[in-house]
């Protein structure tokens, strides 16, 4: 495969969208908009967009935690088979909202259905298809939440309402993952200006890949 895979992680209220924005736009003056691709989980297709739908509908909130776990790996495996390996054998640049590490934090710890356990569980839907870098945004659980209260109260989701412990266990294993996969997952603060910010992104970008920035 020819294509770079970033995905980007972090929890609620990190700024994900604003910084995957700007440099979605930075990478597509550099290389072209046919070179780089935005896409998110869960969705990015046609069919996970479906599940996505089914997944943050606040009228699902009895949902089972379990059936929440397979169903964004059962998203996940769409994605992989449907949007990025085809992107990747075209030698394009992936930027994704989210993969494995979002399961493993907010149904692994979040949901306490056990960190390894959801590991394993999408080995299996992504059969061997991984980031080669996961650029992780990292911001306290309270900062977060105050920020999704502040601008974005109209787009809040059924796993933004839950309790602040919920959160705060989702931090702490974006944390466990970083410290045991720092090759792959890069740390930046999130509680910064969103410019440094960007700045920084664009940095661990290009310290893995000298060609682009």
């Amino acid at each position: 495969m020819q294509g770079k895979f970033i995905s980007f992680e972090g929890p609620d209220g990190a700024g994900k969208t604003s910084v995957l924005r700007q440099i979605q736009a930075d990478l597509e003056d550099q290389l072209g908009k046919d070179r780089v691709v935005y896409t998110r989980e869960p969705g990015g297709d046609r069919i996970s967009e479906q599940i996505r739908q089914l997944l943050f509908n606040a009228a699902n909130g009895d949902m089972d935690g379990r059936t929440e776990a397979l169903l964004f790996a059962a998203s996940r495996r769409q994605h992989v088979i449907s949007e990025i390996l085809p992107d990747l054998n075209a030698g394009k640049v992936i930027l994704c909202d989210r993969y494995v590490d979002s399961s493993v934090a907010y149904q692994g710890a979040g949901r306490q259905l056990g960190e390894k356990e959801i590991w394993q569980l999408n080995q299996f839907a992504i059969d061997g298809v991984m980031p080669e870098l996961t650029v992780y945004l990292d911001i306290e659980s309270e900062i977060g939440l105050r920020r999704i209260a502040e601008h974005r109260s109209d787009q809040v989701n059924r796993l933004d309402k839950e309790k602040l412990a919920f959160h705060q266990a989702v931090r702490q294993a974006y944390l466990r993952m970083y410290h045991n996969d720092p090759d792959r997952i890069k740390l930046v603060d999130a509680s910064q200006p969103l410019d440094q910010v960007i700045t920084d992104v664009r940095q661990v970008i290009h310290t893995r890949y000298p060609d682009l920035f």
